[in-house]
């Protein structure tokens, strides 16, 4: 059987039937124990290769020198493992952690089989190559990719899977150190904050079977003599305040490890170089200084031992120490795909054993030994901020009761000292730097978990009969604007029939007196008032459906269709309480020409389609022409969220292009004009910006006139520049011809269409008009006002006044008409006009305020764009703020 036949299987097999969807605690505990065995073989696969490439390293510096064989392989193997990740998978870079908690905070950070694979990969290499990095941390990515990719075989909510993906990342973490309850606290504590039973239920599965697969076939996780440590571990009551000290002194230290290593990274950006050159730099750098250093440095698994069972002198410790510390800056910093567990646990055990002698030559009491893993679990937590995880990986890792309450002393204070020095989670300040921010209450809750399909539904629902006969359904169609209706027998809920049901009755398949039941589509998938709007988007998503009947038991008591999601989506951005994500960094100037501001104001013009730039520029000239305006024109280039808009090299070549016919018709018109590029994560904060920095006062701007994304009018960018540039806004659609691929030329622009409603915009739209018909050849305009039938006598008013208003203008030429037009609606009858009259142009004015709401009762503009081929002409006057 083939993948996709077995993909298909698997997911038709599962499919959720009355809207049941599949997150029974049978299902989650199943699917939490595959996901434990493949996060745990990920783990034994990256210990045994990173621990295969450190053997053959440490055994080559026996063979050839040391200063030449450990800066050439951290080099050659750096500048591997940053190609990988730079060419395959960026999100793979660093820790991994980081992208785990975003993504688990509905940040859209892919986490997927790619991720995981390459993380894997390019982790054994930089590991390998001699970096003082440990692979815990690329472990919990690559359990959590593993589980993001399985959970995407079978379809499940989103919450299901973003509780799958926390238990493939505490599963990764508990095969990382076997040490299953720490998988688990780890993900209660730092990763989801989540004590729902299907978290701890799953987190414990995948954990326990993480941990047991592990050590079953990789052994010991820190290959630690076990009967030295519980041999030498001793603890009594007059050494609480050496271990009282060496918490402070471990969460003093752990928050400057933290600052050095937020500066790191920013070092490395100042560098302005590639990914591989980072890391090739960093492992360079790495296998010089570790090639000074003794023997016992090449060997990091080694040297932790060492420190904790061994007998080493101070000044030994002390090196250690500052070295690994200064290493591992060095490494992290340039983003190799590595983590900082091993190093903290390293740090702590230095930190503890020099505390450890020093009270032992003072008071000759003590153990070196004990306070080496006592400070393991103290630099961990001041480092990670997790106190609870990091007591039990210690007392995982040793199974010694003697040192619980030491773990407990120095684990809890270091965590209180860092917190105080440094506050906030290290993962939270990584994401920071990336412009992702995750507020506390935000994490978990957005809009999608807060609103419940009881917010969102419609109350009032029409129905049908299941005893119905063919005619009187195609009558109710006709006779509504619903494109479905759900089936009800008894006030049950049966089933549900749509459009494309009533094709079998077109094929001849059925006969006119059959009835209902037999075309509609049976046990059709639902919800319940509980759901929230998450479960039901995925819903409508994953069975490509725009209908989802909300039931209790089988009563139909609301349905929930996507205008009712856009109204909930539009009263929520009105609130202004968006969901939380990335934050996108400032766009960046790559380019840029300046002329002289001799100006009375500034147009902008946005360029970036080259079959239209040409008639958007005509425009724009003419606009500037008239009004004696400076044109500022832009094209903006996106990057993706994860590279920053500084830091991105990009090419220029063709936007060039695109500006020189600006440079061209501005030179022909004598309009001074500015031009530039700007890199940017977003086209509409990009334009934003440039409207507040250049003190824009009018934009004009292309719109393709409609839009297929879901909660938009008119599209993401044109909607955010609508409801929040503030200055006047002008929107043109372009002609629409199938026929031809030419685009329309501004001077065929004859016959004008301006629909009149007395809104401030509609003035606005008026004043705009004696520039952009100098484009034309004997432009003749048509003022006119939409009524309602049932109006027996028009009243003119505002169409006189639109007249004389024009009519002040001495240059204009043109011919103005002004009749009414009887109609339903208004976009009914500027359609039916613009079809009758073959106008060339309709000039239409645009509301900022509940643009969205426009959207469920129906958006003029909109409406008439998507209905006429004409071009259009949408404007929307300034703000004032």
């Amino acid at each position: 059987m083939s993948l996709p036949i077995l993909t298909q299987f698997v997911r038709n097999l599962w499919q959720p039937r009355r809207g049941l969807a599949i997150s029974s605690m049978g299902f989650a505990n199943a699917e939490a124990s595959v996901i434990g065995l493949v996060a745990a073989l990920g783990a034994v696969f990256l210990k045994v290769g990173s621990g295969w490439l450190g053997t053959w390293r440490v055994h080559t510096t026996q063979l050839l020198p040391p200063w030449l064989v450990l800066p050439v392989i951290g080099l050659s193997f750096g500048f591997l493992a940053g190609w990988l990740v730079q060419r395959f998978a960026p999100e793979a870079a660093g820790s991994g952690i980081p992208q785990v908690k975003a993504s688990l905070a509905n940040v859209p950070v892919k986490l997927s089989w790619r991720v995981a694979i390459v993380k894997l990969l390019s982790a054994i290499i930089a590991l390998g190559s001699g970096m003082t990095l440990g692979r815990q941390g690329p472990t919990v990515q690559v359990g959590a990719g593993l589980a993001a990719g399985m959970s995407r075989w079978v379809p499940t909510s989103p919450d299901h899977r973003r509780q799958m993906i926390a238990a493939g990342a505490g599963a990764g973490l508990a095969a990382a150190f076997n040490a299953p309850i720490a998988g688990v606290l780890f993900i209660v504590e730092e990763l989801l904050q989540d004590l729902s039973g299907l978290t701890l239920g799953t987190a414990i599965i995948a954990s326990f079977i993480g941990g047991v697969v592990s050590r079953l076939l990789g052994g010991g996780s820190l290959e630690l003599n076990l009967e030295l440590t519980q041999s030498s571990s001793q603890f009594s009551l007059p050494e609480i305040p050496a271990f009282l000290l060496l918490g402070i002194l471990a969460g003093l230290l752990g928050a400057l490890f933290n600052r050095g290593l937020i500066f790191s990274i920013k070092l490395y950006r100042r560098l302005h170089v590639s990914l591989p050159l980072r890391v090739a730099l960093a492992g360079c750098i790495s296998g010089i200084v570790v090639a000074m250093l003794p023997e016992h440095f090449r060997d990091n698994t080694g040297l932790r031992e060492y420190v904790i069972t061994g007998e080493p002198h101070a000044s030994l410790a002390a090196i250690a120490f500052i070295a690994q510390f200064i290493l591992t800056l060095v490494a992290f910093g340039s983003g190799a795909p590595g983590g900082i567990f091993a190093p903290s646990l390293i740090l702590g055990s230095c930190l503890g054993h020099l505390v450890g002698v020093s009270e032992f030559y003072l008071l000759g009491v003590g153990s070196p030994a004990t306070f080496a893993l006592a400070g393991m679990g103290g630099f961990f937590s001041a480092v990670s901020k997790v106190p609870i995880t990091a007591i039990v990986i210690v007392f995982e890792m040793t199974t010694d009761f003697n040192l619980v309450l030491p773990l407990m002393i120095v684990s809890v204070t270091a965590y209180l000292v860092a917190e105080k020095v440094v506050p906030g989670s290290l993962y939270n300040k990584l994401l920071e730097l990336n412009g992702i921010i995750i507020k506390k209450e935000a994490a978990i809750e957005g809009i999608s978990t807060k609103l419940t399909a009881r917010d969102v539904m419609q109350q009032r629902v029409e129905t049908l009969d299941t005893e119905m006969n063919l005619d009187e359904v195609i009558q109710a169609f006709a006779r509504s604007h619903h494109r479905g209706f759900p089936v009800v027998e008894n006030c049950k809920l049966v089933g549900i029939v749509t459009q494309s049901d009533l094709q079998k009755i077109r094929d001849g398949q059925l006969a006119n007196d059959s009835h209902l039941k037999e075309i509609m589509t049976p046990q059709p998938i639902t919800v319940t008032p509980q759901h929230n709007l998450s479960h039901v988007l995925y819903l409508l998503d994953r069975y490509q459906i725009s209908r989802l009947p909300v039931v209790e038991g089988k009563k139909l008591i609301g349905i929930i269709t996507r205008a009712d999601i856009i109204r909930a989506e539009a009263d929520h951005l009105n609130c202004e309480n968006g969901v939380p994500g990335p934050r996108p960094e400032p766009s960046y100037v790559v380019y840029q020409t300046r002329s002289p501001n001799i100006g009375r104001g500034r147009l902008l013009v946005t360029v970036a389609n080259p079959e239209t730039a040409g008639t958007l520029l005509e425009m724009a000239a003419a606009i500037a022409r008239d009004r004696h305006y400076e044109i500022e024109c832009i094209q903006v280039m996106l990057v993706s969220r994860h590279i920053s808009p500084a830091e991105t090299q990009v090419k220029t070549t063709k936007s060039r292009r695109l500006l020189r016919q600006a440079e061209v018709l501005a030179k022909k018109w004598a309009i001074p004009l500015h031009t530039q590029i700007r890199v940017a994560h977003d086209v509409a904060q990009a334009i934003l910006e440039t409207i507040n920095e250049r003190n824009i006062d009018l934009i004009l701007m292309g719109w393709k006139g409609n839009t297929s994304t879901p909660g938009r009018i008119f599209g993401n960018v044109v909607d955010t520049i609508i409801r929040q540039a503030t200055c006047d806004v002008v929107l043109v659609k372009l002609s629409n011809i199938p026929e031809s691929t030419v685009t329309p030329s501004p001077h065929s622009f004859n016959h004008w269409l301006v629909p009149m409603a007395g809104g401030p915009n509609a003035r606005v739209a008026i004043k705009l008009l004696p520039a952009l018909i100098t484009l034309g050849n004997q432009p003749q305009i048509r003022l006119t006002q939409v009524f309602k039938p049932s109006e027996l006598k028009p009243d003119m008013t505002v169409l006189e006044q639109a007249i004389r208003q024009l009519m002040r203008r001495r240059k204009l030429s043109s011919t103005v008409i002004a009749t009414p037009v009887q109609a339903d609606s208004v976009s009914e009858g500027v359609i039916k006009l613009v079809k009758t009259e073959g106008f060339d142009v309709v000039v239409l004015g645009a509301s900022r305020e509940g643009l969205l709401q426009q959207a469920i009762q129906g958006n003029i503009p909109e409406a008439i764009a998507s209905g006429v081929k004409s071009t259009v002409i949408l404007v929307r006057g300034a703000i004032n703020n």
